[in-house]
């Protein structure tokens, strides 16, 4: 895996969200935004996990939780869509804590409620495990 790879797999996926975006618009509810994502990934061919529950490790004892990922894409990127007027501090720190309890280098937030995903609907955050992938 590659810094490259990743690059051009999280334009694929804001393509994607960007094409849902484009074909429905803002004011719904994240559930079905959800479901056009997941059947845009299909059609484009982007493989991916939807609302798994994510794995607790901690202190060497697996812990059961209701911790539900929106989408781990390729076993590399987690994306987080919401549909939120306010996008919040919290959400920033959800998608950061995805990342580390799935050992993934790079995380994605979009928010369907914005005008523009392109311009200000999204976030995307990268991680020491992104860091140490070589850039080609």
């Amino acid at each position: 895996m590659t810094k490259e790879y990743l690059n051009q797999l999280t334009y694929k996926i804001i393509g994607a969200t960007i094409e849902v975006h484009k074909s429905i618009g803002p004011g719904l509810l994240e559930k079905i935004y959800h479901r056009c994502l997941s059947h845009e990934f299909l059609l484009q061919g982007i493989k991916f996990q939807s609302e798994f529950n994510i794995p607790i490790n901690y202190k060497g004892s697996k812990l059961s939780a209701d911790l539900r990922c929106d989408f781990l894409v390729e076993d590399a990127i987690v994306l987080e869509i919401k549909a939120s007027l306010t996008m919040l501090p919290v959400f920033d720190a959800q998608i950061i804590s995805y990342m580390k309890l799935l050992k993934v280098p790079k995380g994605i937030l979009i928010n369907f409620q914005s005008d523009n995903i392109f311009n200000n609907g999204q976030k995307t955050f990268v991680n020491e495990i992104f860091s140490a992938f070589p850039d080609r």
